[in-house]
Order: structure tokens, then sequence, then C-alpha cells
């Protein structure tokens, strides 16, 4: 890879007008400048547009077609954002997000230092209710199949390998189980490639609106998209080969399910 190579930064929008000019001014001050921005507006009602269009530096793709399923838009978004990206190394960025100043610079010595790298995940920063403090370790109570979830926004990925991930995570079946989590299975399985910037270089906007908020822990609709995920990663596991065995995290899950 170059030393400075051309870095496409993806930005996936829905209605999230009062956050895109943070979102853009992030990557226009960044310490590193060889980068291009493409931004899929997934046919917004608000504003999104307007403010998007007074951007010249920005790439910007209007989509008129979406699923009622946002998990499913999102990865469309991606999916649709890299057809006309040009860079070696893709940046996913959701347009309530925002980098640190120094991000893409610290994730280009990260990918340069270490040759072999082929995905790299940082931690976020979370932003709620005017606040910003560092995510913190969550306690794990099963043994589970998937590492800690890094939020999309914390994904850099060489795009070689970011278009061959997507033939593989694209099932339409799993409406609950969000790019994320596809994208860390991938990493751990598929490329047995995890590599993690032990700093928190993107701030993580947590709102009423986001789709986090609708699965507090042990909620209803906790347990059953935490099952999905469940299903996910066993027709993931059957179609790449991959050794799947039931354990207690799925047992327990599954159990809880059936009185929900």
């Amino acid at each position: 890879m170059q030393k400075k190579p051309l870095v496409s930064i993806l930005i996936a929008n829905y209605n999230s007008s009062q956050y895109i000019q943070h979102c853009i001014n992030s990557l226009s001050t960044q310490t590193y400048k060889n980068l291009e921005i493409i931004f899929f507006d997934d046919n917004s009602s608000d504003n999104s547009i307007d403010i998007i269009n007074q951007f010249s530096n920005v790439k910007v793709i209007e989509n008129k077609i979406q699923t009622k399923f946002g998990s499913l838009n999102q990865l469309n978004a991606f999916k649709e954002a890299v057809k006309i990206s040009k860079g070696d190394l893709i940046f996913l960025l959701d347009s309530d997000d925002y980098f640190a100043k120094n991000k893409i610079e610290k994730v280009i010595d990260y990918f340069n230092n270490n040759k072999n790298a082929k995905i790299v995940f940082d931690y976020p920063l979370i932003v709620e209710n005017n606040n910003i403090y560092p995510e913190k370790t969550k306690l794990r109570f099963f043994k589970t199949y998937w590492p800690y979830i890094h939020p999309t926004s914390c994904i850099s990925i060489k795009k070689n390998y970011f278009e061959e991930m997507l033939k593989v995570i694209s099932y339409k079946n799993f409406t609950d189980v969000w790019l994320d989590l596809r994208i860390c299975l991938f990493s751990k399985y598929i490329l047995k490639d995890f590599h993690i910037i032990n700093e928190n270089l993107t701030f993580y906007r947590k709102t009423t609106s986001n789709i986090s908020s609708k699965f507090s822990k042990f909620s209803k609709n906790w347990w059953k998209r935490r099952m999905q995920a469940h299903q996910y990663f066993q027709k993931f596991s059957r179609d790449n080969e991959l050794n799947f065995n039931k354990n207690f995290d799925f047992l327990i899950t599954k159990l809880i399910c059936k009185f929900l």
C-alpha cells in the first residue's frame, strides 16, 4: 500500500440533516488530506440533500427506492457508494457520527506499520445528551461467537476485501442483524484478521432516534435481535463451512425467546 493512499469515506444518511454539517466538517479538517467523500442519501424526507449540496467536495448519490428495514438500507448504501469510490482504503461512516481530526492519519499509519492488516477497528467516544465519554468495557454474561462489536463508523478496510465481504454477508432474511456485526464476524472467521487501534477515534452519537435505543439490554427486542444474530451466524457458518456448535448463549436465548 502507498504511504499516502487515496482514502474513500463512504457516508450513509437517512434524515440526519441536523448532524451532516458536523460530520462533513470533521472530514474537511482531518490532518490527512488525500481523501474523497461519497455521501449516500437514502430517500430522506428532511433537508439532507439541501445541506449536503452546499459542500462542493462531496460526491452525492440520491437513492429513491428503499426497503422498510434500516439494516438492509444501510448495507445497500455502502454497496452503492463503494461502486464509485476510487480509494485503496474504505472508511465507513454513518452521517450522525463524526471522526476525531487525526483519525484517518492514525489509521493510515497503522496500515503502513502492519503490512498484513486487511481491516482495522477503533473505539468510539459516545456522544449523548451533550456529554461525550469513552465506550465502557461491556460485561459478558455468556461465552458467545462474536467479539466486541465495533460500531460501523469505527471500521476501516482495504477496498478489495470490502468488496469481497459484501458478497458474503448480504443476507436479506436477517433484518435485525446490522452491518457492524456482519463485518465483525467476517473479519474474525473469514479474514481471520482483527486489528484494533486501542484509541477512541470516532464520535458515535446516541439519540432517542438511534436504532440502539430500541434494544435496551435484556428487553424483549434485545432478546429477539440476539436470537436472530445466532441464526445469522448459524447460516453464515454453514455457507462458509465453519464449525457451528450451539453454546449456552444460543440455548438460553432460544429458551427465553419462546416465552416472549
